[in-house]
Order: C-alpha cells, then structure tokens, then sequence
C-alpha cells in the first residue's frame, strides 16, 4: 500500500487546533511539505514547530482570518505566487453556534455559507491548476455527519454542511479526469473543543450536568466512547495518499458508528 506523501505539498486550513492540527501532524509524517493557514500567528508558529520534518520537508504558514474572504483569497494568492506547487488540499475551519434553526439570524446563514462554501471556492480555484499540471491532486473537506443526519440543536451548521457536500460532489465529477479526488470527512462526537461547546449548550438546553450530558452522548456511540482528532486526521491523510487514488466523491463517517444511515 502506497501511503507515501515525500515530495508532495499540503496546504491545511484551519490547522492549530483540534482535527486541523492534528490533520497536519499526521500528513507530515507521511513525508508531506506542509503549509498551514489559520488566523493566529503565534499559534501557527508553534504547530509548524511541531511538525515532522525527518524526511527533510519544509514546513510554512499562512496568517488568514475565514471570516474575510478577501483576505484569504489574498493570502492564498500571495502564498501560491512564492511557492507555486499544491499536491493536496484540506478545507476546515471552525463550525457556527448551536440553536435552533427557525431562531437563526440570516446573517448567521451567510456568514456560515461565507466560511465554509465560499472560501473553499477560492481555495480551490487557486490550487486546482497545479493539481492538474502535476497530474496529482487530492482536496478533502473536513465537514459533518450532519451531512447524513441532522444533529438537533446546530440548525445553520446542518444547512450549510449539507451545501459543501453538495458542492464537492460537483467537484469529484469535474475534477476526476485530471487526477484530482474530492472527498468529504464526515467527524461525529470528537474530542475538541467544538464538542465541549456542543455539550456546554446541551447541559444548559436540557437543565442537566455535563457529566450526564457526556454520558448519554457517549452512550448513543456504539462503540462507547468519543472520536480522538488523532483518529479522524488518520482517515483524512489516508484519502490524501496514492492508495485512495479511486476514492473520489464520498462522504466518508469517522464517527464510531453512530450515524445510523447507510
């Protein structure tokens, strides 16, 4: 099995903290170059330092705030005009506040549809024309198994998740022909901090203690317990390696098996 990634570049978005982090840990390891975007500097600074580079790679950063899309589209053009090659691309960035749907600020939908839909766009408009002279491309999303099954009480992050599997469908059946697969990582409960944001809102929703809010979480899991990032940037390097070169297209659960759809 060819997992090997020496000599390909990776940029990760969101990739201080939690399943970002975690992605680009596990994606250096396999011998990648690694380029980090996100919006704290000194954070970025301190991840690129944890970074493996015993394969010789080098490791960047790119300082961008997703909620202007302008200036990601100015620091991804930036970057690219300096280091002109992109193997593999990870969109992720943090998900929008819980509360029910029909309470939802429009505002809040098109902030949402902004971070996650959009730049995703710009992103990928800038990386695809290296992807396709390399004859090599792999853009994974990192997004929700709300895309499969709705979780109460994160209206707008159901909507707009359902939205960016639909836009990288489009993508894995343009983009097939030229060597580049599109792929949806689908995380459920994960040890992060969006989950204890999750769980903060529940315990106050339903009057009860984040300890029972955590039991009956984890009990709805089948195998009893929560995802580790650690777990989910596994399944996400995989996809970016040569050995998932006919996997393309596909809304992939790390989940423990607790969405029951097919």
């Amino acid at each position: 099995m060819d997992l090997n990634l020496k000599s390909k570049t990776a940029i990760v978005c969101g990739s201080t903290q939690g399943i970002g982090r975690a992605t680009a840990m596990e994606l250096a390891l396999l011998g990648a170059n690694v380029t980090l975007i996100a919006r704290n500097e000194d954070a970025l600074r301190q991840t690129v330092e944890r970074l493996d580079s015993t394969q010789g790679q080098i490791h960047r950063y790119v300082v961008a705030d997703f909620s202007r899309k302008g200036e990601v589209k100015e620091a991804i053009d930036n970057y690219l005009r300096l280091c002109p090659e992109v193997h593999i691309l990870i969109n992720n960035t943090g998900g929008p506040s819980g509360g029910p749907i029909i309470e939802a600020d429009v505002d809040q939908f098109l902030l949402t549809f902004q971070m996650h839909v959009i730049n995703n766009q710009i992103l990928s408009q800038a990386v695809i024309p290296f992807m396709k002279e390399a004859g090599y491309g792999r853009i994974v999303n990192i997004v929700s198994t709300s895309v499969k099954q709705p979780i109460p009480g994160l209206g707008v992050s159901n909507t707009i998740r359902g939205a960016v599997a639909s836009w990288a469908k489009t993508m894995s059946i343009e983009l097939g022909p030229y060597g580049i697969t599109t792929n949806n990582v689908l995380p459920g409960f994960t040890k992060t901090s969006r989950l204890e944001n999750v769980m903060t809102m529940r315990s106050k929703a339903q009057d009860k203690t984040l300890s029972e809010v955590e039991q009956e979480m984890t009990e709805s899991i089948p195998i009893r317990r929560f995802s580790e990032a650690q777990e989910v940037a596994a399944a996400v390097a995989f996809l970016c390696t040569p050995a998932a070169a006919s996997i393309n297209g596909v809304n992939l659960p790390v989940d423990g098996g607790k969405t029951e759809s097919l």
